[in-house]
């Protein structure tokens, strides 16, 4: 087993070296994942096909702000797949505040996820309107937003105007079919990258293929 920065592992399993987190609530499984036990410590599989940021590791992610009591804004939490691992990371000092508003999803996700740990806050709304959030406090270290709208690059922007503390990073995925589907994929990462610009500084861009087709992840920090 190797550590990175102690906030993933990488651990042996079947063969192969796989990523993973320790798990918070020991025992408790998100979306069936393999639960494996090394010295009486409890860790989850992390699976690129199933969770973008894992995805964005798998392909030489170079930031990693997440860690050990670190603050997060995450748009688009849906069923709570990547939530649940930055919850692990993040640990019972830390803090998700997990948005969604398609109320189907923010069900399952209640149920399977939030319930399970004390240091996620489901927010049941709308990210286009990010003052009506009443349970975030203070400002947070990371946004991280996968939203599936034609705009999503200004409603992320909107949030972390609101939401993210000087200095902060911000993780954006870029979902080229729910912008465009008739431009190439590159030339609209490239398009919603001139958007970022006049406000922060673009660290890195990471193409999630195999993992997820058509999608990016673009990392940022807000310009001093």
């Amino acid at each position: 087993m190797e550590e990175d920065n102690k906030s993933f592992f990488w651990i042996k399993s079947e063969g192969q070296n796989k990523l993973a987190t320790e798990n918070m609530v020991p025992g408790n499984q998100v979306y069936k994942e393999k639960l494996i036990i090394k010295k009486n410590i409890e860790y989850r599989l992390w699976d690129p096909f199933r969770s973008k940021l894992a995805a964005a590791i798998m392909n030489d992610l170079d930031y990693f702000p997440f860690e050990n009591k670190s603050s997060v804004l995450y748009l688009g939490a849906s069923t709570g797949t990547t939530v649940s691992h930055i919850s692990d990371i993040v640990g019972p000092m830390g803090i998700v505040f997990a948005v969604e508003h398609a109320s189907r999803v923010a069900r399952d996700f209640l149920d399977r996820v939030a319930t399970y740990r004390k240091n996620i806050i489901p927010i049941l709304q709308d990210a286009r309107k990010p003052k009506e959030y009443f349970s975030v406090f203070g400002k947070v270290d990371v946004v991280y937003v996968d939203i599936a709208q034609p705009d999503q690059t200004q409603i992320a922007m909107d949030n972390c105007e609101m939401y993210l503390k000087k200095g902060g990073y911000f993780f954006l995925v870029i979902k080229t079919r729910s912008i465009d589907v008739t431009k190439a994929p590159k030339r609209i990462v490239e398009e919603e990258i001139e958007k970022l610009k006049p406000r922060f500084d673009v660290l890195q861009t990471i193409d999630l293929h195999p993992y997820d087709k058509d999608h990016a992840i673009v990392i940022s920090k807000f310009k001093n």
